[in-house]
């Protein structure tokens, strides 16, 4: 289908707003230790936020503080947080995945940045606008990728005058229908208007709706919880095979067993523009799959997180992105 849609949000969209808390809590236990097991769930909205979850470390830090920081002290922090079941620990401790699942990677050649072309134009516009007016807001951009137009660009931001909005994004995006604000213009957003959820917004931390999404969230996870680290290590792969074979497109998966250290499935398909073919067995074979060996390619042991919950885990020059 030549037809695909994409959209992306902005960094005070009440649900990355919930990542950003998770993995700033996330990099503040890896600032003080490597070895930090960190799994939560942050949920806020109307003056509330939770935080809910596993963490086993030798800091003893303040969540409440952290939330604070962020937001200001006129939100309400409730933070229920026990150790890591020492039945995902024993597992853990001898190396192994910290959960079972499906990682999948992907690379384009058909953009710079190795991401499909209609996810990299919803989020360069999303970030064009954010630029302007650092509110809540989203867009949504449609393409033709046979004719490699842009049939309509989408896009309603808070605190915005529709017609200044609209000059902004013509000037980001060339398209054939542009749909501004068209619930009206709007001054309340963020957790004013609505409440958030860490790990709701899993397809814009992919590559959009045209990749298949393993099923994981990423955002407050270190790097033992493999539909994190998997993932960015799947996209690691992905990207090298794409630019040795100088392919058009490359997708690979990883599968894993709690407790287990190796992937069960490790597979991937090359599409070139002539062909489609399986990646050799041996390319796998050329990299330490286990989760401690993607730490230490991927060097997922330092608070480098915070910077992945706003735009995008793919194609943001990160380690894996290279």
């Amino acid at each position: 289908m030549s037809i695909k849609t994409c959209e992306f949000v902005s960094p005070k969209h009440p649900d990355k707003m919930c990542d950003f808390v998770a993995d700033s809590i996330l990099d503040a236990y890896l600032a003080g230790d490597k070895d930090a097991r960190v799994a939560i769930e942050v949920m806020g909205g109307h003056g509330s936020i939770s935080v809910s979850g596993e963490i086993s470390s030798k800091r003893h830090l303040n969540i409440k503080n952290i939330v604070k920081k962020i937001f200001g002290k006129k939100y309400h922090v409730h933070s229920h947080v026990v150790k890591q079941s020492p039945f995902i620990a024993q597992g853990v401790d001898q190396g192994g995945a910290g959960d079972q699942g499906i990682m999948v990677g992907f690379a384009t050649s058909e953009t710079k940045n190795l991401v499909p072309w209609e996810y990299d134009l919803a989020r360069a516009l999303c970030r064009s606008i954010y630029k302007i007016y650092p509110y809540d807001g989203k867009v949504q951009v449609t393409i033709d990728s046979q004719t490699r137009k842009v049939e309509s660009a989408v896009a309603s931001f808070q605190n915005t005058k529709s017609e200044k909005l609209l000059k902004l994004v013509q000037k980001s995006i060339k398209a054939k229908n542009y749909f501004i604000n068209q619930a009206g213009e709007w001054s309340m957003g963020g957790f004013d208007a609505d409440s958030g959820l860490s790990g709701r917004k899993i397809v814009i931390d992919n590559y959009g709706p045209e990749v298949s999404v393993g099923g994981g969230s990423f955002s407050g996870k270190d790097y033992t919880k493999v539909d994190r680290s998997g993932a960015y290590m799947a996209r690691k792969i992905a990207v090298d095979v794409l630019k040795k074979h100088r392919a058009k497109e490359v997708k690979v998966k990883l599968a894993y067993v709690i407790g287990v250290p190796y992937p069960v499935m490790a597979n991937g398909e090359i599409m070139t523009s002539k062909s489609r073919y399986q990646i050799p067995h041996t390319t796998f074979q050329a990299y330490d799959l286990t989760p401690n060996g993607i730490k230490k390619t991927l060097k997922l042991d330092r608070p480098v997180y915070r910077k992945t919950s706003q735009w995008g885990h793919f194609g943001n020059n990160f380690v894996w992105d290279k």
